[in-house]
Parts: C-alpha cells; structure tokens; sequence
C-alpha cells in the first residue's frame, strides 16, 4: 500500500495461488475482502490512531474476472481533513476502483468498483461514554 499524491492512495493484491478460485481467476471474496482493508488502511492514515473506524455499508460491482495482480486505487473521497476538524464522530464514503496490472504492459483494466461507507468516532468520545455508562450504573 502506498500514498501516490495527495489525493491518490493504492494498494495491490497479488495474485497467488491462495487468491485463485478453481478457473484461474482471482477469488471474489478475496477482491471483495480486501476492498475493505484498502479503504480501511486509507482511511487509518488519515484519521490516525485516535479514532476507531468501522465499516458500514460496501457495495461491489464485479465487472469481469481478474486474471492478474489487483490494484485499489481510491478515486473519490470526502474531505477527510475537514471532518477531523470537528472532533465529532462522523460518516465518510469513498469510491474505489479495482484493476488488474498486466506485467509486461503499463497498462490496467479496470474489474471491479466498490463504494464503501465508513464511521469514524474518536477514542476520547467513547472513553466518555463507557465512563458515563459505569457510574449510571453504580
């Protein structure tokens, strides 16, 4: 996984034995598995560690088989950075789309899209609640 530019962040899924399904192509649940953790991952390096972030809704359109190495590229996201701003647990939806890279072209045809909804809260704000939580409790 690796951060482009600013607003381009990819990640690569080999094409492995492992990922295969039994017609040499690569195994829906493993491009649908690890559309979740590329997003997540982007998200995770935004955000940082002080918030916890949770997947909500992914819808992905398989578009036809990989035969190759997958590559996430997120290609529209929200403003991160603004939302942070607030302090306040917020939802985000980002778009992504999956490709195949052939190895002897520079070229990538595209297989799959997934648009995933995420919810971001900070640990202080549930820290918060589960405090308030314990003395109601008592």
């Amino acid at each position: 996984m690796k951060r482009v530019d600013p607003t381009t962040f990819t990640a690569v899924l080999p094409f492995k034995r492992v990922n295969r399904n039994w017609y040499n192509a690569m195994a829906g649940a493993a491009l649908l598995g690890n559309s979740e953790v590329a997003a997540g991952m982007y998200l995770f390096s935004e955000c940082g560690s002080d918030y916890i972030v949770v997947c909500k809704e992914m819808t992905y359109r398989f578009l036809r088989p990989c035969l190759g190495p997958a590559v996430y590229h997120i290609v529209n996201a929200e403003d991160v950075q603004e939302k942070l701003t607030t302090g306040e647990e917020f939802n985000i939806n980002l778009e992504m789309e999956i490709r195949q890279k052939f190895k002897k072209k520079k070229k990538e045809l595209r297989v799959g899209r997934c648009c995933i909804t995420f919810h971001c809260t900070p640990k202080a704000q549930m820290l918060e609640r589960k405090n308030r939580r314990k003395n109601n409790g008592n």
